[in-house]
């Protein structure tokens, strides 16, 4: 079985927001790690090359696969941040129409810029993504 490449690394986690090119972007990641931090009380990680995740929890899948990921996490790519909190939750669709504007993936929330969100939004739905971490994979 392939060795998980998203596991922790020692870079610095304000070198690597330091170095984000884009203005807009960089601040907007030291915008979205304060908040992260702030909800979870856990410090930021990288967590491979270019995530910045908090907290961590163990997961294992029927075929067998098995690993450890950050509880939430974001990377401030080049095109937009993206946000790994989402859940898939019932009343996330209301609260994804309050947001302001964005795409998603699976679990992933794309945003260009948080100019064009609604903060309190985002943070309801970071607090959202904490609670299911929390019930799915409680800390030991």
């Amino acid at each position: 079985m392939a060795e998980t490449k998203t596991k922790p690394t020692p870079v610095n986690v304000a070198d690597f927001i330091d170095a984000v090119e884009n203005p807009v972007r960089r601040d907007d990641a030291k915008t979205v790690c304060a908040m992260l931090e702030r909800i979870t009380g856990e410090p930021p990680k990288m967590w491979g090359p270019s995530i910045i995740g908090f907290g961590s929890y163990h997961y294992k899948y029927d075929s067998g696969h098995e690993g450890d990921m950050c509880r939430l996490g974001f990377s401030p790519r080049k095109a937009e941040l993206v946000l790994y909190i989402l859940t898939d939750s019932d009343d996330e669709a209301e609260k994804l129409a309050r947001l302001g504007k964005h795409k998603t993936g699976k679990s992933c929330l794309y945003i260009k810029t948080l100019s064009d969100v609604d903060m309190a939004v985002l943070e309801e739905l970071s607090r959202d993504r904490l609670k299911h971490m929390d019930q799915a994979y409680p800390s030991n």
